[in-house]
């Protein structure tokens, strides 16, 4: 058998330089790309998205493609850095779902720069300290994260890709279960997790912070504390894994959204992003959504916010978002009708559809 074991193992040594090969060789040809494009920028992310699904609708296993699309991510990320260095900000600090976002889209090869709120990651972007930014917009069981929606209605920058990630939650802490006093996390890990404490922790104070890794920051210096935050926030602030996945939903999703200065190009399989304001009178929204149903664009959700205006109290804006690029003729032509009736509209972008585990 160990004969056996030594020739496979050989086998893979030599998989492994010709990978060593390829690899290099497709790094050289990304660069006479990069220096054919002079100065155009390295990121472009239909391009990597065209790349990923290619790879995933590939694939032949054993491994599943949300591994594989995960190696050729850091493989992209690594050629793209050689070309450009990337600096993107995000909702830190180290060790939150916001950081895991910005690794599983852009990979190992960008500095990613936590910021303490939202709007700095916003303020970062404009002020081009960093050329990109990653911002949580909703989760598929607590709903919109509304500060996020009311920047999004006033920036320059633009929504070039958005990205899916499962978010699992779990209970860390220095001590055992029963020792709980008092349970830190972000309110929306609260509130996926809702379930889980009344069964588990009743009784047990529940104390809303800025982010999970301040939650388990709190809990790795304070005797009977514990956080509901990621796998990345246990090891960094070296706190026990009491219990995993303690989220209510199984298939609790957080979408988050790069924001740049640049136009993604269409794909086919892409999003567009809008925000627009509707008369105060009747059927004026159905008016408005009316161009969209006309030209056979579908649309995937709307959210309604207050238009934040001192002259406009009691007005909303209505962001929704469409299937489709704003090139592509129906949603170009639905976008030209809504502009002739609605008294505001911005296209915050358009931008890749995610693609499951990137």
């Amino acid at each position: 058998m160990s004969d056996d074991i030594g020739k496979l193992r050989r086998d893979i040594d030599g998989i492994d330089d010709e990978l060593l090969k390829l690899i290099n060789q497709r790094a050289r040809l990304a660069g006479r790309i990069g220096a054919l494009k002079q100065g155009s920028g390295a990121y472009r992310p239909e391009r990597e998205s065209e790349i990923l699904r290619r790879i995933a609708g590939q694939n032949p296993g054993p491994l599943p493609a949300e591994r594989v699309t995960g190696v050729f991510r850091e493989v992209i990320s690594a050629c793209r850095g050689l070309e450009e260095a990337i600096r993107v900000s995000y909702l830190g600090p180290e060790g939150t779902f916001s950081e895991q976002a910005v690794r599983q889209h852009f990979g190992r090869a960008v500095e990613a720069l936590p910021v303490a709120t939202v709007d700095e990651a916003f303020r970062r972007c404009e002020a081009r300290a960093v050329q990109f930014t990653v911002v949580p917009v909703e989760n598929s069981t607590e709903g919109v994260v509304g500060r996020t929606l009311d920047l999004l209605l006033t920036t320059p920058l633009r929504i070039c890709a958005e990205i899916e990630l499962r978010v699992q939650q779990n209970l860390l802490s220095k001590g055992a279960l029963k020792e709980v006093r008092r349970v830190y996390s972000h309110a929306q890990s609260l509130g996926q997790c809702a379930a889980w404490l009344a069964q588990n922790l009743a009784g047990v104070e529940r104390v809303a912070v800025a982010s999970n890794a301040e939650a388990a920051s709190r809990a790795a210096s304070e005797p009977g504390a514990a956080a509901i935050a990621g796998e990345a926030a246990a090891e960094r602030y070296g706190l026990n894994i009491l219990a995993r996945a303690i989220e209510d939903a199984p298939d609790n999703t957080t979408r988050f959204l790069v924001l740049g200065e640049l136009d993604a190009a269409p794909t086919g399989r892409d999003r567009t992003s809008l925000v627009m304001s509707a008369e105060n009178k009747a059927g004026a929204v159905h008016a408005l959504l009316t161009p969209l149903a006309e030209h056979r664009v579908s649309m995937t959700r709307i959210e309604s916010r207050p238009a934040r205006s001192r002259s406009a109290l009691w007005e909303y804006v209505f962001f929704i978002d469409v299937e489709g690029h704003q090139q592509d003729r129906p949603v170009a032509a639905a976008l030209a009708e809504l502009r002739a009736k609605a008294p505001f509209l911005k296209v915050l972008g358009s931008y890749p559809v995610a693609i499951k585990g990137n």
